[in-house]
């Protein structure tokens, strides 16, 4: 189907907003690389690419607005919501983690495992033909950094139907224990100084974004106004007063990092920025009802995720050009820098374009199923789906750590057997890649419907 039939398809009780934020807060992360990239060259003709903002500390002000991950968990935690309970109503009640996992999943896992799939052969075929050079090696490890962000989004679909349950029992009580527990880990980090303690942040505050989709869900994110004048006035509070620094992503050589693990200021921005994007419901659900909008949204969403895997990939190409072409590259943040931002955004934005037409197809719905299928689907006996659920936790753990590691280590050295420490284990990326791979089989093969027993 084509984005205007999927658009024309549109059930009227769709919440349409939550789509254009989807396709905004990645929209906005993807810009925000292609902005921040500095990239120069130095006297023995090394490339080396920084970060805007160690250039110009002045802008660190603007994360506050382009750092909208949160956004993008808050609106997996509403889908992931509906999805859960559409899927159990469908299936009588029935235990549906595994189909759950697979259904959530794939449109995320099969476009990542082809990405690591063809960066993966490329860089080693690069390092087999000797063709090792420093913006070659300054790739293979950046274009892998974003997946972070892939890991954690795994995490949220694990655990959803747990922390689900504790949202349906509890409401907001659920997220104020979860932000209780990041600002405990900060105090036992900075205060008491606990090692290791501050990498629980990755759980506690992106879940606690995530559980605040589950609030939207059920309509009980009544008074956006107070979320956003708390989330706004915590930041700030704890920016002038503690150990953190101002900047909401990550800098070079910064010895604290809001974002890597995350802090309880990280949290409270997001609530700041879920509070704002909710005050604007009523213009965005305008916006999104004029058909011509509504089929641009749809057909981003289609594409969304190939366009964030492979940004970086273009935006190093088109640097990778100017160099190999001899371009004389300005020092970041002056005029010259400037002028050219525009043509180089411009550029990305083509070779970003002309990736998504190659690779998109892996991002596309796989074909429904039959009803005969889907019957099949509901009558399989709960004992095979509990059976399937522990593989399916198996696999998604995998991907998880394989994603996360990925991540770390990124494509570079593979000859070489370059690593990373992920949760006190030493990886390669020959590892990671494994562990991607096993996982999405066993969440693959664990969440197809089963028949019942003759």
């Amino acid at each position: 189907m084509s984005a205007r039939d999927i658009a024309a398809a549109t059930p009227g009780g769709r919440d349409r907003v939550i789509d254009l934020l989807r396709v905004a807060s990645l929209g906005t992360v993807v810009f925000g690389h292609w902005l921040m990239a500095a990239v120069t060259v130095d006297d023995d003709g090394r490339a080396a690419v920084g970060n805007l903002l160690e250039v110009e500390p002045k802008l660190q002000l603007l994360t506050w607005f382009l750092q909208v991950m949160p956004v993008f968990f808050f609106v997996g935690g509403f889908s992931h919501a509906l999805s859960y309970r559409s899927l159990t109503r469908r299936t009588g009640g029935a235990p549906a983690y595994a189909l759950f996992l697979r259904a959530r999943l794939q449109r995320l896992l099969r476009p990542t495992m082809l990405f690591v799939a063809v960066w993966g052969a490329g860089a080693l075929a690069v390092q087999l033909a000797g063709g090792n050079g420093n913006l070659t090696d300054v790739a293979a490890r950046l274009v892998a950094q974003p997946l972070w962000f892939i890991g954690i989004y795994l995490a949220m679909v694990a655990f959803t139907p747990p922390l689900l349950r504790l949202h349906e029992r509890y409401g907001w009580g659920a997220f104020a224990a979860l932000a209780a527990a990041a600002a405990a880990v900060d105090v036992l980090r900075f205060a008491a100084g606990v090692p290791y303690v501050e990498f629980l942040n990755f759980a506690f505050v992106w879940l606690a974004v995530h559980q605040l989709g589950f609030l939207r869900a059920d309509g009980r994110l009544r008074r956006p106004a107070l979320l956003a004048a708390a989330g706004l006035a915590g930041a700030v509070a704890l920016v002038a007063s503690g150990p953190y620094p101002l900047s909401m992503v990550g800098m070079p050589g910064e010895k604290i990092s809001n974002m890597a693990p995350p802090t309880a200021v990280l949290l409270c921005h997001g609530m700041w920025l879920i509070g704002a994007v909710e005050l604007l419901r009523g213009p965005m659900t305008r916006a999104v009802a004029r058909p011509r909008v509504w089929r641009t949204v749809v057909a981003a969403n289609g594409i969304a995720m190939t366009a964030f895997l492979w940004h970086l990939t273009a935006m190093l190409g088109v640097y990778g050009a100017m160099l190999a072409a001899h371009v004389s590259l300005p020092a970041p943040a002056s005029a010259a820098w400037w002028l050219h931002v525009p043509l180089r955004l411009a550029a990305a934005a083509g070779v970003t374009a002309l990736l998504v037409a190659v690779f998109r197809r892996a991002e596309q719905p796989p074909a429904p199923a039959s009803a005969s299928a889907s019957a099949s689907a509901s009558a399989g006996t709960s004992a095979a789906r509990r059976g399937a659920a522990p593989a399916a936790a198996l696999g998604v753990t995998l991907a998880l750590f394989g994603v996360l590691g990925l991540s770390m280590v990124g494509f570079g050295g593979l000859l070489e057997g370059h690593s990373a420490v992920l949760v006190a284990v030493r990886v390669t990326a020959p590892v990671t890649v494994l562990m991607c791979g096993a996982g999405w089989l066993l969440v693959e093969t664990a969440g197809r419907a089963r028949r019942p027993a003759a």
